[in-house]
């Protein structure tokens, strides 16, 4: 992180986490996220402490963000970025205010315009995979501060992909950059004038063990993971981040991220049908639909193509694919194993069975496309309780 890696002293005192495991939600619920919030209602900052907290996961498939430790006011956002000219950006202005702001994010910011989103995908634009994190990061923070109306000061948490201590450390520094200070847009026709005050950067996948351990306990069974060696496994779009944490210590050594995520999964269902387009968010959609409700048609075809006729049999193989790679990584004084992200939920039942036969228990994040974000606000309230407390 940016002032120091995870400690017992630092986000766990403050945050009072109680000892809990997460309870594996429901795939069809949890797969296919909506914004909960209905049309206009934008969910306001709740951290009690006179501070707003911006919590923002990178995702390659979405952007989740979130100014509470509410799972319900998570906001997702395709990952499309389109960096257009201020006069393309401005052309919707005369379009109906009450419109979805979810489908027309768009900003101007340094003297040129950015498309987010939906948006940003009806321009073209794809969502990046193969690129680093910090392309485009402060347009989607931006673009994030705009969407709950923040104003002035505001401190900023985020995390990036783990795959080495000196990229890490660099990109850390990118971010960092980036991102503080002062920042002054015109969000969707209103002027905004934010200051990051602060930035915290974790490594990716460590808020899904903050959220997991900050839930209730639910029974004698679950473990306590801040005495427990824990591996977090956050299946994402375009990494598997593997953490290792000792005691709450992370294992820097120990932990890695490899480039090896669910887009590969998407590029084999694509590959059962003819002009579709791994990238697509129709076709990312569909695959993450419930059973009987999966049909894509890709631009030009006649008809849909139903992915239940082959999604099943891809799943199990991707889920040993996936599987073989976290235990040929996975430290041997490992116990428990996290999932999460939005490929440990969709692969959940079969992994599960896998590490099962491994003698290695797991637990799913839940819900787990969102607790990445939500750990990481927990996160971004503890360090300022703490500089409040030391005040």
């Amino acid at each position: 992180m940016t002032d120091q890696q995870p400690s017992n002293s630092s986000p766990i005192s403050a945050a009072t986490p109680m000892n809990a495991a997460s309870i594996p939600m429901n795939r069809v619920s949890a797969s296919t996220p909506m914004n909960a919030n209905p049309l206009n209602t934008v969910p306001k900052p709740g951290n009690g402490i006179g501070k707003n907290i911006l919590s923002v996961d990178l995702g390659r498939t979405s952007t989740k963000t979130s100014v509470s430790r509410e799972p319900n006011n998570v906001v997702f956002i395709p990952s499309n970025v389109k960096k257009m000219t201020m006069e393309e950006v401005r052309s919707g202005v005369f379009e109906v205010r009450a419109t979805d702001p979810l489908m027309d994010l768009w900003m101007e910011f340094q003297g040129s315009g950015y498309a987010i989103g939906q948006l940003a995908a009806d321009f073209g634009a794809n969502l990046g995979v193969g690129q680093s994190k910090v392309e485009d990061a402060l347009a989607k923070v931006l673009s994030c501060a705009g969407y709950f109306k923040l104003q002035d000061e505001i401190s900023v948490v985020l995390s990036l992909p783990y795959h080495s201590q000196e990229q890490f450390e660099r990109e850390k520094n990118q971010l960092i950059s980036q991102i503080s200070g002062p920042h002054i847009m015109n969000f969707r026709g209103e002027t905004v004038n934010l200051n990051v005050t602060k930035v915290w950067i974790m490594p990716e996948g460590y808020g899904s063990l903050l959220w997991c351990e900050a839930q209730p306990k639910k029974g004698p069974t679950t473990p306590d993971f801040t005495k427990v060696s824990v591996a977090i496994v956050d299946i994402g779009h375009q990494t598997i981040d593997c953490l290792m944490v000792d005691n709450f210590r992370f294992a820097r050594g120990a932990s890695k991220s490899e480039e090896f995520g669910m887009n590969k999964f998407y590029e084999l269902v694509a590959a059962e049908i003819e002009g579709s387009d791994a990238q697509s968010l129709s076709l990312i959609s569909a695959v993450n639909r419930p059973k009987g409700d999966r049909f894509y048609r890709p631009r030009g075809a006649s008809k849909p193509t139903n992915l239940d006729d082959f999604l099943p049999n891809l799943t199990e193989m991707f889920s040993r694919e996936i599987c073989n790679r976290v235990l040929a990584w996975i430290p041997e004084r490992v116990t428990d194993v996290i999932l999460t992200g939005g490929g440990g939920e969709f692969f959940w039942e079969d992994i599960q069975r896998l590490l099962k036969e491994a003698k290695i228990n797991a637990h799913l994040a839940a819900p787990s496309r969102q607790a990445n974000a939500l750990g990481q606000y927990i996160y971004g309230e503890a360090q300022l309780s703490n500089r409040s407390a030391k005040a």
